[in-house]
């Protein structure tokens, strides 16, 4: 199963118009969303590491919509009203709840040191590890991420780590 995305209006009006509140890199991957696609399609094309953030990115400033989710065997549906951006944290419950605090801060530290190993992200875990809750932890989300995906075996699995530890963090 995977995810398809298209441009929005402004995606669209992006292209044409070339405002420069992108990147290089943001523009390229907008020009290959085309609506049919799916994100592991676009991953094999622009061979990026980042590519999730910059979907998520895209997405956040309204250039692309989630737009169908692919199947087994090439089918398609529409996809649902209610999926949360790519990038979107779960929402907070009212009272603080240090058992998921716990859960989010060793998701990321356990996943740290599998794929990327503990002298690779030694400043990262200890910003981790002395995050001051839920807020800490999610500044630091984009850097985790970005560490993942820069080793070899977690850019493979990233996909599948990002949403189990945004359900949490």
């Amino acid at each position: 199963m995977g995810v398809v995305f298209a441009k929005t209006a402004r995606g669209h009006d992006e292209i044409v118009r070339k405002s420069g509140e992108l990147t290089p890199r943001q523009r390229r991957v907008l020009i290959f969303v085309d609506g049919r696609r799916t994100v592991e399609e676009l991953r094999g094309m622009l061979l990026s590491d980042d590519l999730q953030h910059t979907l998520g990115h895209l997405e956040e400033a309204g250039y692309i919509e989630l737009a169908a989710i692919a199947g087994a065997g090439g089918t398609t549906r529409p996809a649902p009203a209610t999926l949360p951006p790519v990038g979107a944290f779960a929402e907070l419950p009212a009272t603080a709840d240090p058992e998921r605090l716990q859960k989010a801060r060793n998701f990321m530290l356990n996943t740290l040191n599998a794929f990327v190993g503990a002298l690779g992200a030694t400043s990262l875990i200890e910003r981790i590890d002395q995050a001051d809750g839920h807020a800490g932890l999610r500044a630091l989300y984009d850097e985790w991420y970005h560490a993942i995906v820069m080793s070899r075996d977690g850019r493979r699995e990233a996909e599948a780590l990002r949403p189990r530890l945004l359900a949490v963090i």
